[in-house]
Order: structure tokens, then sequence, then C-alpha cells
């Protein structure tokens, strides 16, 4: 079984995207801020395949903070540096979210399309594998 650990701060977003990602036929584990998303993913680093972080969400001292989901990405590559990274984000953040990807995400994906993100997700570790 696939595991996705997915951190986000919008419960109503979190929901409907680990339903969405239920539903495909993966196990998800979720984290609403950095701290625990981090917590989280040292707990289960052996069993996550992928993660999913928010770009903007509160960061490792609890403050909502912008680009929080790359110091999130730079605490999860340090303990597993091949974990595959998906960098949530909305509309108005696709210059940010390219960033992402010289920050060592594997991509980023744009909120509201919640089938995509499957896709997204199937691609990323297909390739890896």
């Amino acid at each position: 079984m696939t595991t996705v650990l997915l951190v986000d701060d919008e419960k109503l977003i979190q929901r409907s995207l680990e339903k969405t990602l239920l539903r495909a036929g993966f196990d998800v584990l979720t984290a609403s801020d950095c701290t625990a998303g981090r917590d989280m993913f040292s707990q289960n680093s052996g069993t996550v395949d992928i993660a999913v972080l928010d770009l903007n969400m509160p960061g490792f001292d609890g403050v909502p903070k912008n680009d929080a989901g790359f110091d999130l990405l730079d605490e999860l590559k340090k303990q597993k540096s091949d974990l595959p990274v998906i960098i949530l984000t909305a509309y108005d953040e696709v210059n940010k979210a390219k960033d992402a990807v010289s920050k060592g995400a594997n991509a980023f994906f744009v909120k509201g399309r919640e089938q995509g993100l499957v896709e997204l997700v199937q691609k990323i570790l297909s390739a890896n594998n």
C-alpha cells in the first residue's frame, strides 16, 4: 500500500484531498502544520512514499507563514533525501511553486482539481520505481 503524507492547515481542503486519495487506494496520514507534519513523518518515515505539502501554513513556531511548506520540505528531505514531494499552492502562487522544484520538490499542484492530484502522485511514484 502506498502511503501519502498530506499536510494542509485548511481543514476542508485537507479532508477533500484525503478523501480523494483514499478513494484512489492510498493510505493517507494527515497533519495541519509544519511541526505536526515533521512529527508524523518522523514516526512513519519508513512507510511514507510521498509527501503533499501546503505552501502557506503555520511554520515550526506555530505562526502562519508564507512558504512554510518549503521549510517542511527541507526538514523531510534531511530525514529522507529521496522522498518525492508535491507542493500544494493557490492559483496566484505559480511562480513560487516553480521555486518549489528548484528547492527539491518533484512538482507543484494548484488546489481545486483533486483528481489531477491523484494522477500526479501516480506519475511521480511510477517514475521513481
